[in-house]
């Protein structure tokens, strides 16, 4: 295949993915918006009003940026893992891989699917909160770039765990009892800095803390960690996530036995 005939093919497996969840909305972004809002008056509102500030804020705009990346990362997971593995269940992926398409160009147009679902969510969030907190941003380069990344690595995990699923049951597995975890844990509605020393060693083990650290930063320009770092153990998983997915796929693991 010649350059013009690849961008077409990553063009149309991307633009499948973008019609796939604008077309059912009230199933794809709807029930985020509407989470997050309860998050919003249920930890925001009634519980926030009894504490005190965090670094100088309000608890609700603390965890503002933690909700809209919790929704993000969700999003971009399911969106990517639900869609690959229903083509493996109705076997519609067997006419990717007899065509000439690469690989490389199946995972992109996948995850990148995934990624825009992750930040349309992110952004319907985001302007929900303005109904609670006034819109704060203090680095808009790295908003942008945290919110970009993260989607696209948590895509690419959901690509991995389509990839090994053998049944509808197995792709709610790793949500559940390894994302679910991880991302309550991560400093969504705390400050590690609250936490024994024990436990803040133990946090800092968690690669979502970074993530979720990084976002806030960049809108509140304050972070538990060193937002530098988080950018390069964000990528470390990025490229490393990539290229098992790539490998998988030209070995056929999941999709050929």
């Amino acid at each position: 295949m010649n350059s013009k005939e690849i961008f077409t093919a990553f063009l149309t497996i991307f633009r499948k993915e973008i019609v796939r969840f604008t077309r059912i909305w009230p199933q794809t972004i709807l029930p985020s918006v509407i989470t997050m809002t309860l998050y919003f008056v249920i930890f925001g509102k009634f519980i926030g009003s009894q504490l005190g500030n965090i670094n100088g804020y309000t608890y609700m705009q603390f965890i503002v940026p933690g909700l809209v990346m919790m929704a993000v990362i969700t999003n971009s997971y399911s969106n990517v893992v639900s869609s690959f593995f229903g083509s493996k269940f109705q076997r519609s992926v067997e006419e990717l891989l007899v065509s000439p398409t690469p690989d490389y160009i199946i995972i992109l147009g996948y995850v990148s699917g995934g990624t825009a679902r992750g930040i349309t969510v992110g952004l319907a969030v985001t302007i929900t909160s303005l109904f609670f907190e006034p819109l704060n941003i203090h680095n808009p380069g790295f908003t942008i770039i945290y919110i970009f990344i993260t989607s696209f690595l948590f895509s690419l995990a959901g690509f991995m765990n389509s990839i090994f699923a053998k049944k509808f049951d197995d792709i709610s597995i790793i949500p559940t009892f390894v994302l679910t975890p991880l991302i309550y844990l991560g400093g969504v509605f705390y400050s590690i800095s609250l936490l024994p020393k024990f436990w803040q060693t133990i946090s800092m083990a968690n690669p979502v803390l970074y993530m979720i650290n990084g976002f806030r930063f960049g809108f509140l320009g304050i972070s538990d960690v060193n937002v530098f770092l988080g950018l390069v153990i964000s990528m470390f998983f990025v490229v490393t996530l990539f290229l098992a997915n790539l490998y998988l796929l030209k070995k056929g693991v999941g999709l050929k036995e």
